[in-house]
């Protein structure tokens, strides 16, 4: 009626002990749904994501890099690489893409930047001694992240050739828990998608995990002037337990200097 105030919907209560599934679907019409039951995949990656958000006090940090640079020496890099002989012919020996530059770009910043190459433990911080940077593959089903070892004192061919190799078999589910297990950072793309920025789940034990949006060209200015400039938004979670505000922007930073002056990465 005129002048009525409209009541809030009851609270969802929690599901009593012993009812399972049964709150939820309860909200919902029989007959308008299916159950797709959870494979073991998938409930480990719930269970390390409730572990994650509820136990790591995620700390957020942004900037944007500038990749125009990085776009042409990648493509005098994948031009110059030499032609080696397969079962079906001849093909390039290496053909980098943006990403494995990221991943070097990663390791040489945790190389700078010590300290943020870490891991919380209760009683102690681990130091690690090398950068090996996870990357997050999607697969049927669910997300697994190989990692490259020693990423820092890998060139960018043997790190584009690692990372082809482990993409192939993660999806092919052929991964041995040694190839994706530990490792002291990660790194999750989404550009290829059009995803502009977002903030990725720490994969415990690491302390950071740097989210990459898409390279774009936008406007941007330069003494004074406008000018356009392909750049790339990045966010990088940390573990404000082991990488404060303060070092968490020294690691970006860090990123950033490597990715706009890409030169240094190949001495």
């Amino acid at each position: 009626p005129p002048g009525a105030v409209a009541s809030e919907p009851p609270p969802l209560t929690p599901p009593l002990k012993g009812e399972g599934d049964a709150p939820v679907l309860r909200l919902f019409a029989e007959g308008s749904y299916e159950l797709v039951p959870h494979d073991n995949m998938r409930k480990t990656i719930a269970r390390r994501l409730v572990e994650a958000k509820s136990t790591i006090p995620h700390f957020y940090l942004t900037l944007d890099c500038e990749l125009d640079a990085l776009l042409a020496l990648r493509a005098q890099l994948n031009a110059a690489a030499p032609v080696k002989k397969t079962e079906k012919g001849e093909a390039p020996a290496y053909k980098l893409s943006v990403n494995d530059l990221i991943i070097k770009a990663l390791a040489l910043a945790l190389r700078d930047v010590p300290t943020a190459n870490v891991s919380w433990t209760e009683t102690a911080m681990v130091q690690h001694r090398h950068a090996d940077v996870g990357v997050a593959v999607s697969i049927p089903g669910g997300l697994i992240t190989p990692i490259i070892r020693k990423a820092d004192e890998k060139t960018l061919s043997v790190i584009s050739n690692e990372m082809k190799d482990m993409a192939a078999r993660a999806r092919n589910k052929k991964l041995k828990p040694e190839e994706y297990q530990g490792g002291t950072t990660a790194v999750s793309n989404l550009g290829m998608f059009g995803i502009k920025d977002f903030s990725a789940v720490i994969n415990p034990p690491h302390a950071t995990i740097l989210a990459v949006g898409a390279g774009e060209e936008r406007a941007v200015v330069k003494n004074g002037e406008v000018k356009i400039a392909t750049m790339m938004s990045v966010t990088l979670s940390t573990d404000h337990r082991a990488v404060d505000g303060a070092l968490g922007a020294e690691l970006l930073g860090a990123f950033k200097r490597h990715i706009e002056n890409p030169m240094g990465m190949l001495v």
